[in-house]
C-alpha cells in the first residue's frame, strides 16, 4: 500500500507547528514512548514521581478511507472537528501537588545533605529528592563529573540537553571547551570536579530561577564541603550570582577574587566567563586565560603552604 502524499497545506502546517515546539523549548526527546499527561487528570509532576495513571477513554475509531478519485482543492474538503475525551477521574486518586514553598523545600534538603558523609551517599539522597520541581522535567541527575577530591572545583549554571541525555555536566561542546581550558593550564578531568548550581536541566535549556538555586544550594554546599577544594571556579553570571552574591554582570565581576565560606571553612574562589558565552564570543577568550592564570597561580601557591 503506498502512503498518501502530504500536500502542501499539511506540510505548512507541519513546519509552523515544529517551530512553535522549538519556540517553546522543545530541542528533544527524553524517552523511547510519549507522555500522556492528560491521563494524569489533576495530579501534575514536582513531588510525586510514580503517579498511578488514571484509565484513559477508548480510541475514536478512524473513518475509512474515501475512493479514489479526482483530487479536491482545501476549499472542498470538509472540516474535521476533532474532540478530545477526557480521562476518566477515579474518586480514590489522591491529589498530589508541589506544595512545599521554596523555604521548606530547602530546609528539607538541608536535612537530608546533612545526612551525606560521602559523595556516593549525597548522590543518593539527590536521587531520592522531590524538592526540585526541575526534577520532573529532566531525564537524568548530572551530579558531577572528575575527581572527588580535587584542588579544583568548577561550578557552572545548569545541565543542558546534552548533559541531560548524559547524565554528566560539562560535555556538550561547552564542556568540551572547558576541557581545552583546562588543558592550557596543565589540568584535566582527573583532578579537578566539576559541578553547577542545580543538578537538573530546567527546560528548554532556560536559566535556573532563584527559587530553584534556593533548593539545590544545600546540596551544592554539602558537595563542596566533602570535595574540600583549594580553589573554587565559577562560570558564568548565573552561578557567580547564585553562588557568590556577586550582581552587576559577570563582566565586572571576572578576575577578581572572592572568598566562600563553607562549614566554618573559607575558599577563595574566581568567578570567569561561561564556555559557552567564549564559543558565541571568542574575542572573551583573552579575559578567560588571564582568570585562567590566575587560578594556576593560587593553586601553585596553596600547594607550597
Amino acid at each position: 500500500m503506498v502512503p498518501p502524499m502530504i500536500d502542501e497545506e499539511d506540510r505548512a502546517g507541519m513546519a509552523t507547528l515544529l517551530a512553535w515546539w522549538r519556540e517553546m523549548g522543545v530541542d528533544g526527546v527524553l524517552d523511547d514512548a510519549g507522555n500522556d499527561w492528560l491521563a494524569r487528570a489533576d495530579a501534575v509532576p514536582g513531588q510525586a514521581f510514580s503517579l498511578q495513571k488514571s484509565e484513559t477513554a477508548p480510541e475514536t475509531p478512524r473513518a475509512a478511507p474515501a475512493a479514489s478519485g479526482p483530487a479536491r482543492t482545501a476549499a472542498d474538503r470538509p472540516i474535521a472537528t476533532v474532540t478530545s475525551p477526557r480521562p476518566a477521574v477515579t474518586t480514590d486518586a489522591p491529589r498530589r501537588f508541589p506544595t512545599a514553598p521554596p523555604d521548606a523545600a530547602a530546609l528539607s534538603a538541608r536535612q537530608a545533605a546533612r545526612q551525606a558523609k560521602t559523595l556516593d551517599e549525597l548522590r543518593t539522597v539527590l536521587e531520592a529528592f522531590d524538592g526540585c520541581a526541575l526534577k520532573a522535567t529532566a531525564k537524568s541527575l548530572c551530579f558531577f563529573r572528575g575527581r572527588p577530591d580535587a584542588r579544583l572545583m568548577i561550578v557552572g549554571e545548569a545541565p543542558g540537553r546534552e548533559e541531560d541525555l548524559a547524565g554528566k555536566p560539562f560535555v556538550g561542546r561547552a564542556g568540551l571547551l572547558l576541557d581545552k581550558m583546562l588543558a592550557a593550564i596543565g589540568l584535566s578531568e582527573d583532578n579537578v570536579h566539576i559541578t553547577n548550581v542545580v543538578y537538573w536541566r530546567p527546560p528548554g535549556n532556560r536559566t535556573p530561577t532563584p527559587q530553584e538555586v534556593q533548593v539545590c544550594r544545600p546540596f551544592l554546599e554539602r558537595q563542596i564541603e566533602l570535595v574540600g577544594p583549594d580553589v573554587l571556579m565559577t562560570l558564568g553570571g548565573p552561578a557567580a550570582t547564585a553562588l557568590l552574591g556577586i550582581e552587576g554582570g559577570i563582566m565586572r565581576a571576572r578576575g577578581r577574587w572572592r572568598e566562600i565560606e563553607v562549614a566554618g571553612r573559607k575558599v577563595p574562589a574566581m568567578p570567569t566567563l561561561h564556555p559557552a558565552y567564549l564559543l558565541r564570543t571568542p574575542i572573551g577568550k583573552r579575559l578567560a586565560w588571564r582568570d585562567l592564570l590566575a587560578i594556576q597561580d593560587r593553586l601553585l601557591a596553596a600547594r607550597g603552604k
